[in-house]
């Protein structure tokens, strides 16, 4: 046997068990969260295994809880997944709200009004001018801070409230729907709603969209030239301006897809749950989607799993007000510990050459 060979089947079980590693750290802040969580349960008078354990079975006990917690995971995964994208580009976007609501009224535009057209042209249309309306919504924030350095997360933030007021003077003006006290749009035409994968539970093929958008994103970011730019600029950009790498393109082109993203966002939930835009809809997914990313490293897999996260966290919460004494307020403090955690710098806690290996 060669020296190379021996030297190549030694090396790699340490590469394959660095990777392992690597990725079980990435858990970290999962766990810190869920023990913190544990001790606001407990400074409240609560049993945190019994609570933990109620909190799973609402989220995930029958097709049903199930199909409610991936429902809630869809949106979440959608806006991590755009911010976590912008992130990695150097680009701090915390207006993946804005684009989000203008995404939303954009497929419910295109649904009411183009009424007895083709579905899958219809369908197209809507995603397609939803994510389209998401993009734009990101180009001015992005052009700002590549061409002025105007800082990207006052304006990105600012434009979230225009959003959110503008399409709430949309849906009470010329778009309220005739005959409804409540402020929303007409419904869009059924032939352009999206089916629930687990009947009767909300979630619709969005869920498998949103998985594919994240397989897409790892591809991107592992395989491709341009997320070699996004990566590289955001990790070292002057690196990455000395190897030939547009700083200008990489910006605007990160908020475009980012916006991109949550525009389509915006379009799942209003054809896969709502049926119509709906004043105010969001509870904050576009925030929630920060937490998301930075919980999960702004990679593809984190993402899902913090999604998946705080989707079972959501539905399991709500649930859990219905049948039990336990408040939604004390949920709610429960979310916010582990929002705070998502934040936890891991990478100051793991060992030595786990760093230095990156």
């Amino acid at each position: 046997m060669s020296v190379h060979a021996s030297a190549e089947r030694v090396a790699r079980p340490r590469v394959v068990g660095g990777h392992l590693e690597r990725t079980l750290w990435t858990l970290v802040p999962f766990g810190a969260a869920l023990l913190a969580g544990a001790l606001v349960l407990l400074l409240s008078g609560r049993d945190p295994l019994v609570t933990y354990a109620l909190l799973v079975e609402q989220a995930f006990g029958g097709h049903i809880a199930i199909g409610n917690t991936l429902a809630q995971t869809t949106p979440v995964l959608f806006t991590g997944l755009a911010t976590a994208l912008a992130f990695r580009a150097g680009v701090f976007n915390v207006g993946v709200e804005g684009s989000l609501y203008l995404g939303a009224f954009a497929a419910a535009w295109v649904g009411f009004t183009f009424v007895g057209a083709p579905g899958p042209l219809l369908l197209l249309g809507a995603f397609g001018t939803a994510g389209l309306a998401g993009a734009a919504w990101s180009f001015l924030p992005g052009l700002l801070r590549a061409r002025w350095r105007v800082d990207e997360v006052v304006t990105t933030l600012m434009l979230n409230f225009v959003a959110i007021n503008l399409t709430s003077y949309l849906v009470n003006g010329p778009f309220l729907a005739v005959g409804t006290a409540n402020s929303m749009s007409p419904l869009v035409d059924p032939a352009a709603r999206l089916g629930s994968l687990i009947p009767p539970s909300q979630v619709s093929i969005g869920f498998v969209l949103a998985l594919g958008m994240a397989l897409g994103f790892g591809v991107v970011f592992g395989f491709t030239a341009l997320g070699y730019e996004l990566r590289v600029s955001g990790t070292s950009p002057r690196f990455a301006a000395a190897s030939g790498i547009s700083i200008f393109r990489v910006i605007v082109v990160a908020m475009l897809i980012s916006g991109l993203i949550a525009g389509i966002a915006g379009a799942v939930q209003v054809l896969g749950v709502n049926g119509r835009f709906i004043d105010r809809f969001s509870p904050g997914y576009g925030f929630t989607g920060i937490a998301a990313a930075l919980l999960g490293r702004n990679t593809a897999l984190g993402c899902v799993l913090a999604a998946l996260f705080f989707g079972a966290l959501s539905n399991g919460s709500a649930m859990m007000q219905l049948f039990t004494d336990i408040p939604l307020d004390l949920v709610n403090v429960l979310s916010g510990t582990v929002m705070i955690f998502a934040v936890l710098d891991v990478a100051r806690l793991r060992p030595r050459r786990l760093r230095e290996a990156g």
